[in-house]
């Protein structure tokens, strides 16, 4: 054999190990289908997003309140004037009501409606109505009082030019579509936090693995321990980090002009600001605990930088689909995968997150949170578990009920 052959045949040697032992691996398929998983998950959070907003338009309302003899002509009028806007560019969809006795305070109790935001009521005789404005700095006043012209025209041709009356009234609750943007902002910003730190406890344990230093700790101290501790200081690496920042962005936020300022007004949690604060310390804190737990059970497996690096990419996948599930579940409270979201483990804090937006109620909180505990405690349990029989191999393979029965 020539020098060449056989330094062609060593090199070949070399390559189809390497290509064996990088292929021949189930965390290969993921890397493999990455391009449909990621833009699968980009999507869902796009159309997520996309979502929120219709979501919080088709929520909008404005009411005319008007006599019933006059209702047919309004509604004719309406259909014509909304063919002069484009899709995205319309009017809320237009409700009719008969007026009571107090046209006026009937007006009033509309705009504090729970089921739709209502962006102007409209009432008062046709020709010199009131429009009651909820939303100000919309175009709601200059379409109902164009309306109204257009009713009062249809009904008795050659009538004189309509003056509407405008009063500004403000809601007495927060807005549907503020506390959906509430809830979006929420689930962002705990996927964006555990994006960027909680992926960083898959590789504590390479380097402890290698010299040796984790079979000393495992020695002197349970495994449950190790497992627990490592996490612990992590989060407070994370802590400082969230800290730090928060305090510059907090300080950065106050030199903004005050047309940008208001454009924050309307995102109010249904929990109230400070509750919604704890609230989302508390959820990223178990979203970090908990990923972090089945990262570093994970990650505990891996003994070199070439397998964290492989194992990098399905715990972003998961951190996404995670992201996905828990918006779909912000823009949709109440639904069925809203239930999804709040009960499986992993989604649950950024699920719960945005409920604190939607609902001012607390107590599924709390059940939430001790949920999420229990899931913490059982992520370390197993990944303690799975590193004590599989890496230190210690400890029986036996199930523990047959190896109480032997004894």
């Amino acid at each position: 054999m020539t020098r060449f052959r056989r330094t062609l045949r060593q090199t070949l040697t070399i390559a189809r190990r390497d290509f064996v032992a990088t292929v021949f691996t189930p965390i290969f398929l993921l890397f493999l289908f990455a391009p449909i998983l990621m833009g699968s998950f980009g999507a869902i959070g796009g159309m997520g997003a996309a979502s929120m907003s219709d979501g919080a338009a088709d929520k909008s309302r404005l009411v005319a309140i008007v006599p019933a003899t006059i209702a047919p002509a309004m509604i004719r009028e309406d259909d014509r004037l909304r063919r002069l806007f484009r899709g995205d560019e319309r009017p809320p969809e237009l409700s009719i009501a008969t007026p009571s006795a107090d046209p006026a305070a009937q007006a009033r109790a509309t705009i504090d409606e729970k089921q739709y935001d209502i962006d102007a009521v409209l009432y008062g005789p046709l020709d010199r109505p009131t429009v009651l404005l909820a939303a100000p700095g919309r175009y709601t006043g200059n379409y109902l009082e164009a309306l109204a012209q257009a009713t009062v025209a249809a009904i008795r041709p050659g009538a004189t030019m309509v003056t509407a009356t405008r009063i500004t009234a403000a809601r007495t609750r927060t807005s549907i579509g503020g506390q959906h943007q509430s809830g979006f902002f929420a689930v962002f910003g705990i996927f964006f936090l555990t994006l960027f730190l909680a992926g960083q406890v898959v590789g504590t344990m390479a380097e402890e693995r290698n010299n040796k230093v984790i079979e000393v700790l495992a020695a002197a101290v349970p495994l449950e321990a190790v497992f627990f501790g490592k996490l612990v200081g992590m989060f407070g690496v994370a802590v400082l980090f969230v800290a730090f920042w928060g305090t510059v962005v907090g300080q950065l936020t106050t030199l903004l002009p005050p047309a940008a300022a208001a454009a924050f007004g309307d995102l109010y949690p249904a929990v109230g600001a400070p509750m919604f604060a704890v609230l989302f310390a508390a959820y990223f804190s178990m979203a970090y605990l908990l990923l972090g737990s089945v990262f570093l059970g994970i990650g505990a497996q891996a003994s070199t930088m070439r397998e964290i690096q492989m194992l990098s990419l399905p715990i972003t996948l998961v951190q996404v689909g995670m992201f996905a599930l828990a918006s779909a579940a912000a823009r949709l409270p109440g639904s069925w995968i809203a239930t999804v979201a709040e009960v499986f483990p992993l989604s649950s804090p950024f699920a719960m997150a945005g409920r604190a937006a939607n609902s001012p109620e607390l107590w599924p909180h709390a059940l939430a949170i001790l949920w999420q505990g229990v899931w913490v405690v059982l992520f370390i349990t197993i990944g303690a578990r799975l590193f004590r029989r599989g890496v230190l191999q210690s400890g029986s393979a036996r199930p523990f009920w047959r190896r109480r029965a032997k004894a």
